[in-house]
């Protein structure tokens, strides 16, 4: 058995005493669209207790501590220190004017009698001018927005922004997540290659560089934890991952794993678990909001297949597996359809084949929320970011991969897609910061030993199972 202090010399930042959460917590949005308002709804709705927090680890899961002969399930919220949600302060940035009260009515994902008795709490929380650049979301325009000379000054501009924001609010700590819309399909370039490379990039305004990896620069200057919600490159380019080790800040991201992906790494694991090959895998998305309007132009969906199509090659390990997965033929679409609102329909058809390669089918019709699905992740990657910052963890954090579509790791390894592989090591990761054994769940040591056996089988009596 591993001890908790030869876990401590794998882990050495994770066995570091966790600061408290101490007062106020600023959580920054940019994008403050259906998906963020729906979460700042939900949190002031959740702390007036008129509405449950479901979907969210960190408020409604137990998490096993101890051995199954004498287990402990204690809520997350109970077992790691997090911050309480009353202690929310909400800001960010957006190229529109509007409240997020009049957002989250425009958006419709909540009702309007819902959003009510929060009608002024959301009315209070107005968006920043925003960082943008209509050559990296080609569908949207807005009058909020910041005209820095260069995109350095930009990004002067939004460190300012979050400076002020924390003064203002008497904050010694924010969080910040994107919570905004699907740029271009941008590959990394060498601007990308250094911090000091990036730095030269934001001063001579290089091409290379879009709205989202600004605000990340912002972020990491001003020691703030960085989520990436979108498929953007943003954080994920070895330039952020130095100046996040740099300041000590973690980062994560990419992408949120709400809809059609989280069944994909929900039944992809099964089908692999149980040998069953699978021949094609065909996806498309029906979607009404701001998010489908964006993905509308070729440029913003190609980010998104680019995100939603490594899921099944990496569960699946088709070099490990030719037989059974060499030859996937993997086809996504998206359409958007302004009737649907947020109210997104994911239908997939799956052919697999099985023993002697007979064929079989597999039909999904996932008829779902966007923003619904995604609020909960946001409220998770705060509070789990913030404990990372207070628990000394810098840099990629792999452990929350289980809420992204495309999860960041060290450029030398493969991210991990497996749901279930990641919900493991995300609560591992929680027992390992609170000095708590991790688990298996082999379930050897319950069957080797001979005293075991007889004290959980009454002692050997002939009543019991005969022990060899």
């Amino acid at each position: 058995m591993v001890t908790m202090s030869e876990r401590s010399s794998y882990y050495p930042e994770l066995a570091k005493k966790i600061q408290p959460a101490k007062g106020k917590l600023g959580v920054l949005l940019p994008g403050m669209g259906a998906v963020a308002t729906t979460f700042m709804a939900g949190v002031h709705l959740a702390i007036k207790k008129l509405a449950q927090p479901y979907g969210s680890l960190t408020q409604m899961q137990r998490i096993r501590l101890g051995k199954r002969t004498n287990p402990r399930y204690p809520l997350i919220k109970e077992f790691v220190p997090l911050a309480e949600l009353k202690d929310f302060v909400f800001g960010g940035w957006d190229i529109y004017r509007d409240s997020s009260y009049e957002t989250a009515v425009k958006a419709g994902v909540l009702p309007e009698e819902t959003l009510h008795p929060i009608k002024a709490e959301l009315s209070k929380i107005k968006p920043m001018p925003a960082v943008f650049n209509q050559d990296f979301v080609k569908k949207l325009d807005g009058p909020n927005v910041k005209h820095g000379k260069t995109k350095m000054h930009q990004a002067e501009e939004l460190i300012k922004d979050i400076e002020n924001f924390k003064k203002k609010n008497n904050l010694s700590r924010a969080v910040m997540v994107w919570c905004g819309s699907t740029e271009v399909y941008t590959r990394p370039t060498k601007t990308h290659e250094t911090l000091a490379s990036l730095e030269k990039g934001l001063k001579s305004n290089s091409k290379d560089i879009p709205p989202s990896m600004i605000y990340t620069y912002a972020a990491l200057q001003t020691g703030t934890p960085y989520a990436n919600g979108a498929p953007n490159l943003s954080a994920d380019v070895p330039a952020m991952m130095e100046l996040a080790h740099k300041n000590s800040v973690p980062i994560s991201g990419k992408d949120f794993k709400t809809g059609q992906t989280l069944m994909k790494t929900i039944l992809a694991p099964g089908l692999k678990a149980r040998m069953l090959g699978l021949h094609g895998w065909f996806s498309t998305n029906i979607l009404g909001n701001r998010d489908g309007e964006v993905l509308d132009d070729p440029g913003s969906f190609r980010s998104k297949e680019v995100s939603k199509a490594s899921v099944l090659d990496a569960i699946l390990q088709p070099e490990l597996y030719p037989q059974l997965y060499k030859e996937v033929y993997h086809k996504i679409r998206i359409e958007y359809y302004p009737p649907r609102g947020d109210a997104k329909e994911g239908w997939d058809n799956i052919d697999i084949f099985g023993w002697c390669g007979l064929p079989m089918q597999i039909k999904i019709n996932f008829l779902c929320r966007d923003s619904i699905l995604a609020a909960p992740v946001v409220l998770d990657l705060v509070l789990f970011s913030d404990l990372a910052q207070r628990a000394g963890m810098s840099g990629i954090q792999e452990w929350l991969s289980f809420y992204f579509k495309s999860p960041m790791s060290r450029p030398d390894l493969k991210p991990e897609h497996d749901l279930f592989i990641q919900h493991l090591k995300l609560q591992n990761t929680l027992r390992i910061l609170m000095g708590e054994e991790v688990l298996d769940h082999s379930g050897l040591d319950y069957y080797e030993s001979r005293a075991a056996i007889l004290e959980a089988t009454g002692g050997g009596k002939k009543t019991g199972p005969r022990i060899p």
